[in-house]
């Protein structure tokens, strides 16, 4: 019951993209009549993003205290967690590059593509810089085309709020509670996108045909096969490396643990107490364990850095883009970067990120939300068992070989 209580709102989401999915097969163009409930779902999304990485993203800075931790520790956790991060969206691109996540041969999608573009190309790289940091006028940064500068801004304003101290703890105060109940909006808001999602979902197969929804199924399954790859292999190889055929042994006794409650709650942040016990049980010093644990839960996801990866390429793909390995490289860590800093909503400002940069258009964003419904759980686990692998290596790098012995002398 737990369970199902858990993934309850995926379930149903999954059950009305079938359905949709259904519907657009079977009546083809004529199930555009879905058109304007699957709008509404979109235009309340866009009408929230504003605010939404605005003050998410001020509040989350503001918040922002130092870990009281060794420098050391600190250091060593931060390059466990790029390496990881890296590793896992190479591991992403090299998956995606190798099978096509979905075939498109419609010169409808990209004239909806060519529609969109915005983007002056006479402009000069430091130009293109220049108008996606910034903008001209205040009232430019009240538009999801402004993601970019909306960003810059919040940071900036943020970083105001620290330093003005006592002064600008009311503003602190004013910006979090803002920051709830936009959150609270957008949970309101999700109550509609079972209805949404599946007209959008009808209507996207009605128009496009049925290679989106085949995109959409070899998605999940490549996505899946690549998590259970990276689960079984590199994870294993992270912990030979740092402990030996000790540290293989005593990371297989202790991950499943993590493993079963991360499929249980689909939730990183409701891992921590068991991954945290997990890792102390595997010989991991205390103070290792409690900060690399709580700090991976929310700057180091190797499920979502592939998930972006997979976002990113269903898309190159569907509108026959040909960016460089080093773009989608960068894009997909920053945007991953998002979701992780931004717990709540941070996946739709990530997902508009990612749209932003590559120069995809706006509209095509329930097409990246339909893609984290569907590989939600084994993103999640990822989640949870990377930050356990994780806590080996900055064991290893803190404390040298002897690293698992240290609970057991204690």
């Amino acid at each position: 019951m737990k369970f199902i209580k858990n993934y309850l709102g995926t379930i149903i989401l999954l059950i009305s993209i079938i359905i949709g999915a259904i519907v657009g097969l079977v009546f083809g163009e004529d199930a555009n009549v879905l058109s304007p409930f699957g709008d509404i779902f979109i235009n309340l999304l866009f009408v929230v993003i504003v605010p939404l990485i605005f003050l998410t993203i001020t509040n989350a800075i503001i918040k922002m205290k130092s870990p009281k931790r060794l420098g050391k520790i600190m250091v060593r956790i931060v390059i466990a967690f790029v390496i990881m991060s890296v590793i896992a969206s190479l591991i992403g691109i090299v998956s995606t590059y190798s099978f096509k996540l979905v075939n498109n041969n419609d010169s409808k999608i990209m004239n909806l593509l060519d529609e969109d573009a915005k983007v002056d190309t006479n402009l000069s790289i430091l130009e293109k810089t220049a108008s996606m940091l910034t903008v001209s006028d205040f009232n430019l940064l009240l538009s999801k085309d402004a993601i970019i500068a909306i960003l810059v801004f919040a940071i900036l304003f943020a970083l105001a709020v620290r330093k003005s101290g006592e002064k600008g703890e009311v503003v602190a105060k004013f910006i979090g509670s803002l920051n709830e109940i936009v959150l609270n909006l957008v949970n309101i808001i999700m109550y509609y996108a079972p209805i949404g999602l599946g007209c959008y979902f009808a209507t996207l197969i009605g128009t496009y045909g049925k290679n989106i929804a085949v995109g959409f199924l070899k998605t999940f399954i490549i996505y899946t096969l690549v998590c259970v790859f990276v689960y079984v292999v590199v994870y294993s190889l992270y912990a030979l490396i740092t402990g030996g055929v000790k540290g293989l042994k005593s990371y297989w006794s202790h991950i499943l643990a993590p493993t079963a409650t991360a499929l249980a709650t689909c939730s990183s942040a409701a891992c921590i107490p068991v991954n945290v016990k997990s890792t102390k049980e595997m010989g991991i010093s205390s103070d290792i364990a409690e900060t690399t644990i709580p700090m991976g839960t929310s700057f180091h996801k190797d499920g979502s850095v592939i998930g972006s990866v997979f976002k990113i390429m269903f898309l190159v793909y569907l509108f026959n883009t040909h960016p460089s390995i080093w773009t989608v490289l960068g894009v997909s860590l920053l945007a991953t970067l998002l979701v992780t800093a931004v717990p709540v909503g941070g996946g739709t400002i990530s997902e508009m990120f990612i749209l932003t940069l590559m120069g995809f258009p706006v509209s095509a964003l329930p097409i990246l939300t339909i893609i984290a419904t569907i590989i939600d759980a084994p993103a999640t686990v990822l989640n949870v068992v990377g930050d356990t692998a994780s806590s080996m290596l900055v064991g290893r790098m803190v404390d040298g070989k002897k690293f698992l012995h240290i609970n057991k002398r204690a």
